[in-house]
């Protein structure tokens, strides 16, 4: 503590709402010195955004501080005025957040957004900062940095706007970062680049580091010392190989068993014999030759021989889903995933042919109707998909009032019922979905989802941005129901751990192509092509200590293979 450049002791902070006090931090007490990486993990809820918001003096307006002391080299934070909060913030502390899309500007070129970090806190010309701006993101890999000052966020994807935001943090030479579950949005091949952006600029600068996030595995890769956060209080500290090989709390050994371990095999032997036994029946969905294209090309500029717009988001592809079978999709961002997803319920145009049950769905309303009934698809973010407005008994009705009720059954009877599916209390059928927790929230969606009984159930990354314990909730719950309805489901994500933990088939996308079809067995056996290679070499494990990048796998070389 003595030596430490980011000093935290005995701190404490609630929250006044309609409903009394809320606290958030109980005593918190941590030290980051030079050169240090400090991880704090625990579930959604306990604290951990509260503590980084604090140190950056970026507090609610309901926010209330019960004493303690928060230093940065000596300097007391908790007391500094506005002026000098404005001097320190962006310079010697900085912060990279979770959202790159939210911590940029969308009106700003990321050029004008990067010289006004840089003539601020580094007191350099505007032609000196484009030069530390371009030397700065070519530092983390961006490629054609002078062009890429010109760009607006929109404009790039979510892994060049995370880089973006690390080169302008590491630019202004902070003393200490603070990095807000920074990978949560990416997926693993981007993840595991950043983290090895990271290392190398961590090396190079000697900056202190508190790294935060609910992926315990990502943390016990990078972190030298890990503190444990529940309800507000530090549970457990250790060096971060040994707090999670031999955690001591119970509730770090709960967040332990709680990460998805490919070793560990969800699905029962008596569920893989049955769905042996169903992979002899006709399949339940097949699709044949289903291609994307995004864009379109007018006469106006055929006429005047532009470039064709459109590109290929997704190339033919094939696939039997048997009854009541478990088929995960797996593949970095622009893999053709989502797209995928959106193709099967309707929601974007496709080549191609969909059979369900040996039918081809039929282009009728009628025949589209009872298609979309049985084919349903929960998407990624249940703050997108549930609309705001609309009490939870009304979102889930909607699907009653459509495909119609079970019989002997009243419409909140129904409602009833399906929130007890998703172990939900009945009683949250009058709130809106602001007043419910991530994790409830997309319980809702799953059952709205069940309530049109569907044959297929579509997950699209429904557990990315779930705490590790709230996922393998959602994860035991989605098994229960399959057990019960014997729904098949297509469970699409960049989590390779967790899919080999419940799939029964693996496919492995790169680019819009299907490079790899194996079972989970044949994928924890040895994988076949590269990519799915690097896949697994880029997906962190608590055990792992292996590169973050697969050495022989290589984009260019892809289409060598």
């Amino acid at each position: 503590m003595n030596d430490a450049l980011l000093r935290i002791d005995d701190y404490s902070l609630s929250y006044t709402t309609a409903h009394g006090s809320l606290p958030v931090l109980d005593g918190v007490t941590l030290s980051v010195a030079p050169g240090e990486v400090v991880g704090v993990v625990g579930e959604s809820g306990s604290g951990k955004t509260s503590l980084a918001w604090a140190i950056m003096r970026y507090l609610a307006g309901n926010a209330i501080e019960h004493g303690g002391s928060i230093q940065l080299q000596g300097e007391e934070l908790t007391t500094l005025k506005a002026a000098r909060l404005r001097a320190l913030r962006g310079g010697r502390l900085g912060m990279v957040f979770q959202d790159p899309s939210a911590a940029l500007n969308p009106t700003l070129t990321l050029g004008s957004q990067m010289l006004e970090m840089l003539t601020r806190h580094r007191g350099v010309s505007r032609g000196e900062a484009r030069r530390i701006a371009i030397e700065t993101l070519g530092d983390v890999d961006l490629k054609n940095p002078e062009s890429m000052l010109a760009r607006y966020p929109h404009e790039l994807s979510g892994g060049e706007k995370q880089r973006a935001l690390i080169a302008g943090a590491f630019a202004c030479r902070p003393a200490c970062l603070i990095f807000d579950e920074p990978t949560t949005a990416l997926d693993v091949i981007n993840a595991a680049q950043v983290l090895e952006l990271f290392g190398r600029l961590r090396e190079e600068t000697g900056v202190a580091a508190l790294y935060i996030s609910h992926d315990l595995a990502l943390v016990s890769r990078i972190a030298d010392h890990v503190c444990v956060l529940e309800k507000g209080r530090i549970v457990e500290r250790a060096p971060g190989r040994k707090i999670f090989a031999a955690p001591d709390h119970p509730y770090t050994q709960s967040l332990v068993a709680a990460v998805p371990n490919p070793r560990r095999r969800l699905v029962a032997e008596s569920e893989i014999a049955a769905h042996a036994n169903a992979r002899e029946r006709p399949p339940l969905l097949t699709l044949r030759g289903i291609s994307v294209d995004y864009g379109q090309r007018t006469t106006l500029a055929r006429w005047l021989k532009r470039p064709d717009p459109r590109f290929r988001a997704l190339n033919p592809f094939d696939l039997e889903i048997a009854h009541g079978e478990i088929v995960g999709v797996v593949g970095e961002s622009g893999s053709g995933k989502s797209t995928l997803a959106k193709a099967l319920t309707g929601l974007v145009n496709h080549r191609g042919e969909i059979l369900l049950d040996g039918e081809a769905v039929s282009s009728t309303p009628r025949g589209r109707a009872d298609y979309r009934r049985r084919v349903q698809l929960v998407f990624q973010h249940p703050d997108g998909s549930l609309n705001p407005r609309q009490r939870i008994g009304e979102l889930i009705g909607r699907s009653y009032r459509l495909y119609g009720l079970p019989e002997g059954e009243t419409l909140s009877q129904a409602v009833a019922r399906s929130l007890e599916e998703v172990r939900l209390d009945p009683t949250l059928a009058s709130r809106y979905p602001h007043e419910l927790s991530g994790g409830q929230k997309q319980r809702v969606a799953i059952a709205r989802a069940f309530a049109a009984r569907p044959d297929v159930v579509i997950c699209d990354e429904i557990t990315a941005a779930l705490d590790v314990s709230v996922q393998a909730t959602v994860i035991a719950l989605l098994l229960d129901l399959r057990r019960r309805h014997g729904t098949a489901y297509l469970f699409i994500t960049h989590d390779i751990n967790l899919i080999q933990q419940i799939a029964h088939r693996v496919a492995v996308m790169y680019r819009g192509d299907r490079v790899e079809l194996s079972s989970a067995e044949e994928l924890a056996d040895g994988p076949k092509h590269a990519y799915t290679r690097a896949l697994l070499a880029a997906t962190p494990t608590i055990a792992s200590s292996a590169r973050v990048i697969d050495d022989e796998f290589s984009a260019p070389t892809m289409d060598q293979e």
